[in-house]
């Protein structure tokens, strides 16, 4: 049986007519970094201890026609991912804007008594500034939130992701409705060029051209992917978007359908991402069931279906045309362009594929005007843009800023400042950023108050790519870093070119040996001329950027490769085989622990007298520096 026509107007007002008997709401974060630390575990147990205290609950709002008219319901919900990962579990309790952090399952029941029952602040259990030591009740006073410009991330962790009827309360799919209803194709195409938004996946593209470019074919079948092949290390915006707010994704692929006049989507989504994958199926299935989606979307007599599609987890299958070669049954591999995808994409229909951030942002754009979201970021890059803010820093998470904000906005005021490895805060603080992932490059001190955004960041050699950041002290060690994104790179090459192919292990081996003191005065300029070769002659996006580290942190750091290289030495100690470990005699005592632990014997010394490293044995594993208590063995480079 088909669905009725949706009456969106409907649904929102029962909502908020219900939504106002609830005297007050627990929100417990059940993203992926909190349900990993416990947070489901929680959100049980405040289900036992409210029903245990007799307090009236509801795990959610059904919109019925009796209603309870007792204003002292509790809602129950969990939401995606609320933003302050290392502070997780995360409680947010509303009406009051209160947050805890770092909850555990026996800090239940003082929340209900205190907090529920007695009206009171917890104040152990709130965010503590490290700087200031100030105590701060919830997210208008916790830095690392008031700093921010949450726009897309807005609804993310505040809504319950399975409840399509409080997405549609907050204005859910009228971008939709509007752009089925009362827009043209053309009009939509031209909304979204005048709005200014680029492409969030990484290469900025013109939305608004890419889906003018589509809807000016000639075709019986045209389609939308989705690209949530998020595989960037450390990135998880996109993840966190499809956990949270699944539904914007669905909205924002319809508004792109119209657009071009498609009648069929796919979303593509990495299999390494369970809870969104759950949580997307059940969104599309909840808005096949209204309506939403399948025939005769509100009444215009146009049609348009979902599907998604679990992607095996390869890096190579973010570039657009591996993805649809992966979606048709193929092996995922990039195939030569032109044609461009918008002229014969997927099964060799014109096809539009937009990454997750910019869908979600599409019916936003809908909704509030082309006018009022290019108000936000810079002239040429407008919006905002969601990071993954980790590494050396105090305040990690999933951010989000407005285009043009400065890396030193980012690092100091939302970050908290830069950690050493203990997490104290580090006096000698920041030596660089790596942005864009494997595709990026690194940013220095003196890019710290550049504006971030599309155009500046190309200009200086990197990429804004999906949006990682990932901060650096100043006891990283650069050398090691483009080892491990060009280890990364090479590990995901689909092998299909030779210079991706065989280019990236070279540059690795070459790497390799800087980092294990076989370098000569050839590797430099040998590693130089394989990474101009392999980012000029590779096929696809992943070639050509993966030397894109190695080259931007031998502009910034050239002196550190040339430590490696003619002193064998690392400036930061980080590399194990350029370091010589050394027992002091005043020190050793003769306990004999490091003979112990050493694996090939080059220790010696008798009982209570001080022992000797045979360097000619060495193999510099660091086992006894790391098994003396008496820090008698020191490290030299």
């Amino acid at each position: 049986m088909k669905p009725q026509l949706i009456n969106l107007d409907k649904i929102k007002s029962d909502y908020i007519e219900h939504y106002s008997l609830i005297k007050r709401r627990i929100i417990i974060c059940a993203g992926t970094g909190c349900v990993a630390n416990g947070s489901l575990k929680i959100f049980a147990q405040f289900e036992k201890l409210l029903e245990e205290n007799g307090i009236k609950h509801l795990i959610s709002l059904e919109l019925k026609e009796e209603k309870d008219e007792k204003k002292d319901n509790v809602l129950l919900s969990g939401s995606g991912c609320q933003g302050f990962c290392q502070m997780g579990p995360l409680v947010t309790i509303e009406p009051d804007a209160i947050m805890y952090v770092k909850v555990k399952i026996e800090d239940v029941e003082r929340i209900i008594k205190e907090t529920l029952i007695d009206n009171k602040v917890i104040t152990d259990l709130v965010y503590t500034d490290p700087r200031n030591g100030n105590k701060c009740k919830g997210i208008k006073e916790i830095p690392f939130y008031n700093q921010q410009s949450r726009f897309v991330l807005k609804k993310c962790g505040k809504i319950n992701p399975d409840d399509v009827n409080e997405y549609i309360s907050l204005g859910g799919y009228e971008g939709a409705r509007k752009a089925y209803l009362d827009m043209s194709p053309k009009d939509v195409c031209d909304e979204l060029f005048f709005s200014g938004l680029r492409g969030r996946g990484g290469g900025g593209f013109p939305t608004g051209k890419k889906w003018e470019l589509a809807l000016k074919e000639t075709s019986n079948k045209k389609y939308i992917i989705c690209n949530g092949d998020e595989g960037d290390p450390g990135a998880f915006m996109d993840r966190s978007i499809m956990e949270g707010n699944p539904h914007s994704v669905i909205e924002g692929m319809m508004i792109a359908a119209r657009a071009i006049g498609a009648d069929e989507g796919y979303i593509y989504v990495r299999m390494e991402y369970p809870l969104a994958v759950r949580r997307l199926f059940s969104a599309v299935k909840r808005a096949e069931d209204l309506g939403l989606l399948g025939e005769n979307i509100f009444g215009s007599g146009l049609n348009f279906n979902i599907t998604i599609m679990e992607g095996a987890g390869a890096f190579v299958c973010g570039e657009e045309t591996a993805l649809m070669s992966s979606i048709q049954g193929e092996r995922g591999m990039p195939n030569p362009k032109p044609p461009f995808p918008s002229q014969s994409g997927l099964f060799g229909k014109p096809t539009v594929i937009n990454n997750v951030e910019t869908l979600s942002t599409i019916p936003l754009i809908l909704r509030l005007g082309a006018v009022e979201f290019s108000n936000r970021g810079t002239k040429k890059s407008p919006g905002t843009k969601t990071f993954a803010l980790t590494g050396h820093v105090a305040n990690t998470g999933l951010i989000e800023v407005p285009f043009g904000t400065t890396l030193r906005e980012i690092v100091y005021n939302i970050g908290g400042g830069v950690i050493n490895e203990d997490g104290s805060l580090s006096n000698e603080g920041f030596k660089a950023v790596q942005i864009g992932g494997p595709s990026g490059g690194c940013l220095t001190e003196e890019h710290l108050d550049l504006q971030l955004d599309f155009d500046n960041v190309t200009g200086i050699g990197a990429m804004i790519g999906s949006g990682g950041l990932v901060v650096m002290n100043k006891h990283t060690c650069m050398v090691s870093i483009a080892r491990y994104f060009m280890q990364f790179t090479q590990n995901e090459s689909c092998g299909k070119c030779v210079l991706c192919r065989e280019g990236t292990k070279q540059m690795l081996a070459l790497l390799d040996d800087i980092v294990e003191g076989r370098a000569d005065e050839t590797t430099l300029p040998l590693l130089e001329d394989l990474a101009r070769a392999v980012k000029l002659g590779s096929l696809c996006g992943l070639g050509k950027t993966a030397p894109n580290p190695v080259i931007s942190t031998l502009a910034s750091f050239r002196e550190e490769y040339l430590a490696h290289i003619q002193h064998k030495r690392c400036p930061t100690r980080r590399c194990k085989a350029l370091l010589t470990p050394t027992i002091d005699p005043e020190k050793c005592k003769g306990c004999g622990v490091c003979i112990k632990k050493c694996p090939t014997g080059a220790i010696s010394g008798n009982r209570k007298e001080a022992h000797v490293i045979d360097e000619s044995l060495c193999i510099k594993c660091m086992a006894c520096y790391e098994a003396c208590r008496l820090n008698a063995v020191t490290i030299g480079a």
